[in-house]
């Protein structure tokens, strides 16, 4: 595969209606039905299951199955205590960020529609700055402008709403994508445009290949621990978003070193499969693609956990995507990072063989 530009118009445009989707956790289908409509065309049939996660299939009869895999949720907050002056407090829905909620405008999903709201914050000369006060869960708090309990439950604001900031997507220095829910969406997105790929170059695989759109991953790796468990796979090629870790107030001694810019970055941990891992490191070597390198300690902390320690175990690896602001509305990634996480993975999937063991005693 040639180094051009890998991404078109048309991907841009995906990504972005993709991201600007909201797609919390346990609530992702509205999301997952924009992300098939564009894989559509490139894959022979679809699963489902009961929470969300959908899959892409090329070639589903074949008994060796290789999966490719990204997550579709984002985080978010849950509607946990009406006041009765009509304030709203809040409880996380996977990892959400108390110390950047303050003046930040919310959505709260209802059956009666989107309810705005703003997270409010005591305006700096009301503060005592001798023991200035931060955000935290149980300070933060949501205004939606009704005067009591009784006019928020009549908006349809009730306990269990989810909320989701409407932040959208935006290029920023021409090469530079933002938006929240880039973790991980932009899985989604990528293992998209692996597909779309293999069919334009028209690439026949000799294994059957799922493109795996988990949920809930964001509470736990629950979607991929039940996805697994349908598909079976042999082998499982996962990407996510790790930090970068160039940015202000981030230990390299204790995170490592990986930037945005520098390429894919490839883990080491035990769930990584070490035959795999450095099928795809010489995978990257053999077609140039820059990479980087990160270790794990005792578990990655993504869906390759799920996987690896599935079906009496699947042979797993991990590809992540550098990203800065992890878990905030301004997530950053390099475009250039993006094109590589592709091609990496698309080069991967040619070089498997059909039946192909990743034994170490083989």
């Amino acid at each position: 595969m040639t180094k051009k530009k890998i991404l078109n118009d048309k991907s841009i445009q995906f990504l972005e209606k993709y991201l600007n989707n909201p797609s919390p956790t346990g609530y992702e289908w509205e999301g997952q039905k924009i992300w098939m409509e564009y894989l559509k065309p490139y894959v022979d049939t679809f699963i489902t299951d009961t929470y969300g996660t959908a899959v892409g299939v090329i070639n589903p009869e074949a008994e060796y199955k290789v999966v490719i895999e990204g997550h579709s949720d984002e985080i978010s907050w849950y509607v946990n205590y009406i006041t009765e002056n009509g304030l709203i407090y809040v409880i996380r829905n996977g990892g959400s960020d108390h110390q950047i909620a303050p003046s930040k405008v919310v959505h709260i999903h209802t059956d009666k529609g989107i309810v705005k709201g703003v997270f409010g914050w005591p305006a700096i000369h009301t503060r005592d700055n001798s023991k200035e006060e931060t955000p935290k869960l149980d300070n933060i708090f949501i205004d939606i402008g009704a005067k009591d309990q009784e006019e928020v439950e009549k908006l349809g604001v009730h306990v269990g709403c989810v909320i989701t900031y409407p932040d959208e997507f935006f290029i920023l220095n021409e090469d530079k994508f933002v938006c929240r829910a880039i973790d991980n969406r932009a899985g989604g997105f990528m293992i998209a445009e692996v597909a779309r790929l293999l069919k334009e170059n028209k690439k026949d695989l000799p294994f059957g290949l799922y493109i795996t759109n988990s949920v809930q991953e964001e509470i736990g790796l629950r979607g991929a621990e039940m996805i697994t468990q349908t598909i079976k796979p042999n082998v499982a090629i996962v990407t996510d978003v790790c930090h970068d870790t160039t940015t202000p107030m981030i230990e390299k001694k204790k995170q490592g070193h990986t930037e945005i810019g520098k390429g894919p970055v490839i883990s080491y941990a035990p769930a990584v499969q070490n035959k795999l891992r450095e099928l795809i490191l010489e995978t990257a070597k053999e077609n140039e693609i820059p990479f980087q390198r990160m270790a794990s300690s005792r578990f990655t902390g993504t869906d390759t956990d799920a996987f690896a320690y599935s079906n009496g175990g699947v042979a797993s690896a991990l590809i992540s995507l550098p990203l800065r602001y992890m878990h905030t509305t301004v997530e950053t990634v390099h475009r250039d990072d993006v094109e590589n996480v592709i091609r990496l993975i698309y080069e991967t999937v040619l070089k498997i063989k059909p039946n192909q063991s990743f034994s170490y005693f083989d």
